[in-house]
C-alpha cells in the first residue's frame, strides 16, 4: 500500500530549466587546485590531473565558478599570467592550501590555466572580480585580457601567452560576501561600488567584447541587506535598463552536526536545513521584484552545500563524502528544479577535495563521491522544462517545531520523455510511492527506473576503495491499468523514473 502520492501536471509548466543550474566551484582553498585538479602525480604535461578532468568531463559541467569565494577579493589577476617561472608568489590572504597547507599562492594556475580547463571539460566559466581589495580598471581590464579581439596591450599580451583568438568569458561576478570577507561593506556602500564596477565592465558590451556580459551581483542570507542593496542600487540615473544581469547568495547547511557522530533525529534536522534553501529563494528574489524584476534579475546560489563542523581552515575545509549529504543535494536540485522561473545558477561548493565536493584526490588517484551520482541522475532535467508536481507525504514533526516532508519530487518534461526525480529523506523506512501522470497513459516499456544508496546507510562514507559501490541501480516500477506508476523508495535513496 503506498503512503506518499505525487502527481505529475505535465500541462503547468514553471519555466526551462537552465543547465547552469547544476553549475560548480572551485576555490583556491586546501587541495580544490593544487592536487585536486593542478599538478599532482598524475598530471599530464601540462599540469593538469587527467583523472580528475576525465571524471569532470563526463559529468558535463554546465558552468564553474573561479576563483573564489574570500579569495578572489583579494586576489589580483595579473599575477597568475605569463611565463610560471616569472609569476609571484603571493599571499593566500585567507585560506591554507596545497598539501602543505601554506597560506601562499604560488599563481602556478591562472587565468589561462582555468580557461583551459574549462575548455577541456566543455564547461562555461565564471570569473569574480576583485571589488574587496581591487578596482574598476582592474576588472575592465580582466575583461579585455580575456574577451578584445583587437590590438591593444592586453589583448596581444593574452596572445603572447599563447592564446590567439578571445575566451569570449560571458559571467563576470562583481564581488563576493562584500558583506563580509570582501569588504564588511554596508549594503548601501557595496552598491556604490557595484555601480563603479558595473559602469566599467558593463559598458564593454557590443564596444569592445562580441557577446553579451552578464554581471553578477552578491547578496547576502539576511534579505534586509538585499532590499537596501537593491533600493541603493536602483538610486542612480541609470536609465531603462538596470545595472545587474544576476543576484547572488550562499546556503550552506549542517555546520553543527558531524555526521558519524549523529543519530537519525539530527539527521532529520540536517535534512530540514537544507531543505530551507527554498526559503531563501523566495526571499531574495522578492527583494528583487520590490525594486525590479526577476523577469530581469536572475536569482544565482552560486555557494551551496553540506558544511560540517570537521571541515576547518586548518584541514583545508575538508569533510567525508556521505550518502547523507548526497541526499541532501538531491533535495535541494529539486527545489532548484521548482524554481526555474527565478534561479538562473547554482555553483555547489566545491568542485573538488573541499566541502561537498563531487571528486576527490589523493596523490594516485581521483574518484567520485556520493554527491557526484545525484548530479549524474539529475542531468536529464538540465534543459527541460519544468512542471509542477504535488506531492502528498508524511512528514515527521522536529524538536524546533518545524516538519520533515519524508517523500519530494520534481519533474520536468524533454523532447521526449517526462522525467520525475524523487527523494525519501527518511533515513529510518521505505515509502511506497504513487506517481500520477496528466497526458497519454504509459505502459511499462516506457518507464525505466533508477535508485542511488539503496541498503547503504546515511553516515556511509566515499573512499579509494569503496567508490564503485555508490553508483545507479535499477529500480522497479510497475504501471496499472490506468498509467498510474508505483515504486518503494529504500531509506535515505534518491531516485529517477523516466517515461518515454
Amino acid at each position: 500500500m503506498t503512503d506518499a502520492r505525487v502527481a505529475v501536471h505535465t500541462e503547468a509548466t514553471i519555466d526551462r530549466i537552465a543547465p547552469e543550474v547544476h553549475g560548480h566551484f572551485a576555490e583556491h582553498l586546501g587541495r580544490c587546485i593544487y592536487g585536486g585538479i593542478w599538478h599532482a602525480d598524475s598530471a599530464d604535461q601540462d599540469g593538469f590531473r587527467e583523472d580528475t578532468l576525465s571524471l569532470l568531463n563526463d559529468l558535463e559541467l554546465p558552468v564553474l565558478r573561479w576563483p573564489g569565494g574570500c579569495f578572489a577579493d583579494d586576489y589580483h589577476w595579473e599575477d597568475g599570467i605569463g611565463p610560471q617561472e616569472d609569476r609571484p608568489r603571493r599571499r593566500n590572504l585567507f585560506w591554507a592550501q596545497g598539501p602543505e597547507e601554506i597560506p601562499e599562492e604560488s599563481n602556478a594556475f591562472g587565468s589561462d590555466e582555468f580557461l583551459e580547463l574549462c575548455e577541456r571539460i566543455g564547461t562555461e566559466p565564471y570569473l569574480a572580480a576583485n571589488v574587496g581589495s581591487g578596482d574598476p580598471q582592474e576588472a575592465a581590464n580582466w575583461v579585455e585580457y580575456c574577451n578584445y579581439e583587437g590590438d591593444t596591450e592586453l589583448a596581444d599580451r593574452r596572445r603572447e601567452n599563447g592564446r590567439e583568438e578571445s575566451y569570449g568569458v560571458k559571467y563576470w561576478g562583481l564581488g563576493n560576501e562584500n558583506w563580509g570577507c570582501g569588504g564588511r561593506m554596508t549594503p548601501e556602500q557595496y552598491a556604490r561600488e557595484y555601480r563603479r564596477y558595473a559602469t566599467y565592465v558593463g559598458t564593454m558590451d557590443n564596444l569592445l567584447v562580441e557577446e553579451d556580459l552578464e554581471l553578477i551581483a552578491c547578496g547576502f542570507e539576511g534579505h534586509e541587506w538585499n532590499r537596501r542593496f537593491m533600493e541603493e542600487v536602483a538610486g542612480a540615473p541609470w536609465g531603462t535598463e538596470f545595472p545587474l544581469d544576476h543576484l547572488t547568495l550562499h546556503h550552506y547547511y549542517g555546520q553543527t552536526m558531524t555526521v558519524s557522530e549523529a543519530d537519525k533525529d539530527q539527521y532529520d534536522t540536517f535534512l530540514a536545513d537544507a531543505l530551507e534553501t527554498e526559503q531563501h529563494i523566495d526571499r531574495i528574489a522578492a527583494a528583487i521584484n520590490a525594486v525590479a524584476t526577476t523577469r530581469d534579475i536572475g536569482v544565482i546560489i552560486d555557494e551551496w552545500g553540506s558544511w560540517h563542523p570537521e571541515a576547518t581552515a586548518d584541514n583545508g575545509l575538508e569533510q567525508p563524502g556521505t550518502v547523507l549529504d548526497a541526499l541532501s543535494a538531491g533535495a535541494v536540485l529539486d527545489i532548484f528544479n521548482d524554481n526555474s522561473d527565478v534561479v538562473t545558477m547554482t555553483n555547489i561548493a566545491q568542485t573538488v577535495n573541499v566541502l561537498q565536493c563531487l571528486v576527490e584526490t589523493d596523490e594516485d588517484d581521483a574518484w567520485a563521491r556520493p554527491t557526484y551520482h545525484v548530479f549524474d541522475l539529475y542531468a536529464p532535467h538540465k534543459g527541460n522544462e519544468a512542471v509542477q508536481t504535488s506531492v502528498t507525504t508524511p512528514a515527521r514533526e522536529l524538536d524546533d517545531d518545524r516538519e520533515l516532508p519524508l517523500v519530494g519530487s520534481s519533474a520536468s518534461v524533454g523532447a521526449d520523455e517526462t522525467y520525475v526525480t524523487l527523494t525519501n529523506l527518511d533515513c529510518r523506512d521505505s515509502h511506497a510511492v504513487e506517481i500520477g501522470l496528466e497526458g497519454p497513459t504509459p505502459s511499462e516499456a516506457d518507464v525505466t527506473g533508477t535508485v542511488l544508496f539503496a541498503g547503504q546507510e546515511p553516515d556511509m562514507e566515499v573512499t579509494a576503495n569503496n567508490a564503485d559501490e555508490f553508483g545507479p541501480e535499477d529500480l522497479a516500477v510497475s504501471v496499472d491499468g490506468d498509467g498510474t506508476l508505483t515504486t518503494e523508495l529504500p531509506p535515505s535513496t534518491v531516485a529517477a523514473i523516466s517515461i518515454r
